[in-house]
């Protein structure tokens, strides 16, 4: 059976596949998405942003909403817990020109859940469809929601809000396999994935949660039955990920990549966040950045170290051109999985 779908359409939104890259909070910014389109997923998505900040043209959420034209399709995702925000915000990303729209009921973190957005609105599963009927009637461009299973274990509700967005008009849902409680500890639990996808009647299910290679993402189609599948931290350090799943579902044999590719993809990403960012930011955002890409490699702690102590990005790009690749290795370990996001 052949899961890969080429094109993939969500909505009236077409998609080269349903390999799709997540929003990722501090880390999926213009050089992130400029990498991840090199490898073509099906989406990239800019950060998250909430909708209050979006509707008080709060400078820095726009900066957080920047791409460029080659970079379509391309997709927004806000959180918030007002349905008549939420549908103004909607309308400011279909004028910037976005080709998706997602409602995120799944962050898990403090600072979003206290006010009752994220995963905060798991706890009020028809609030979720109050707010997605909102904004669906406000813009023409598909919308859709990422939630997790549930607010914890004893709450576990994604079956019921696949019905409840599938009613309020969504084109897909994204469910990721673990409850808020959790976080981003133990195994994500596919399960609650594949109950979604048997109440689902026309609703798109995305699969997401511990896909970390091309194996682990046929895995979820396998286990699930789900209709494409949302990398998110497999992503970090490792943006070519969406072409290695193309090509091992397709049955051939993934891209060989070593230590040598591995800086070059370092060093490119680098350049785009200098052509990006000030000097200062640039700096922070290297020791961010480098930790991704030399995490799989062996014997590089004292690249890592001068990264951490590099006074300007030319020393960066001196350390990087300097160190001794020939004697650094590949560890075999999916240690991109231990990453946090």
């Amino acid at each position: 059976m052949s899961f890969l779908k080429t094109p993939f359409f969500i909505g009236k939104a077409c998609l080269p596949s349903n390999i799709l890259y997540a929003p990722l909070a501090g880390c999926s910014d213009l050089p992130f998405r400029k990498m991840s389109c090199r490898y073509r997923p099906g989406i990239v998505y800019c950060e998250m942003v909430k909708i209050d900040a979006l509707v008080r043209n709060d400078a820095h959420t726009y900066k957080l909403l920047d791409y460029e034209p080659g970079m379509h399709p391309i997709g927004a995702q806000i959180c918030g817990s007002k349905p008549e925000m939420a549908a103004g915000a909607a309308r400011i990303l279909e004028d910037l020109g976005f080709d998706v729209i997602d409602f995120n009921c799944g962050c898990p973190v403090d600072k979003v859940t206290k006010d009752g957005s994220g995963s905060g609105m798991l706890k009020n599963p028809d609030k979720i469809g109050e707010v997605l009927s909102k904004v669906i009637a406000s813009v023409k461009v598909p919308v859709t929601v990422k939630i997790r299973a549930g607010w914890d274990a004893d709450t576990i509700n994604a079956a019921l809000i696949t019905q409840i967005a599938e009613k309020a008009g969504a084109k897909a849902i994204t469910i990721h396999g673990r409850t808020r409680e959790q976080g981003y500890k133990g195994p994500a639990n596919w399960d609650f994935i594949r109950d979604c996808k048997a109440v689902a009647k026309e609703i798109l299910v995305i699969g997401n949660g511990d896909i970390f290679s091309a194996e682990a993402a046929l895995a979820c189609f396998q286990h699930t039955g789900c209709d494409g599948v949302l990398v998110a931290r497999g992503t970090m350090g490792q943006p070519w990920i969406a072409e290695d799943i193309l090509s091992y579902l397709m049955g051939k044999e993934a891209v060989a990549r070593g230590v040598g590719a591995v800086r070059e993809a370092l060093l490119e990403h680098f350049e785009a966040i200098v052509q990006y960012q000030n000097e200062k930011q640039s700096l922070l955002d290297f020791r961010r950045v480098g930790c991704w890409y030399l995490k799989p490699c062996l014997g590089v702690k004292p690249l890592r170290i001068q990264l951490n102590r590099a006074t300007s990005t030319t020393e960066v790009f001196s350390f990087i051109e300097q160190f001794p690749w020939d004697s650094v290795e590949l560890s075999g370990d999916n240690l991109f999985a231990e990453s946090e996001g």
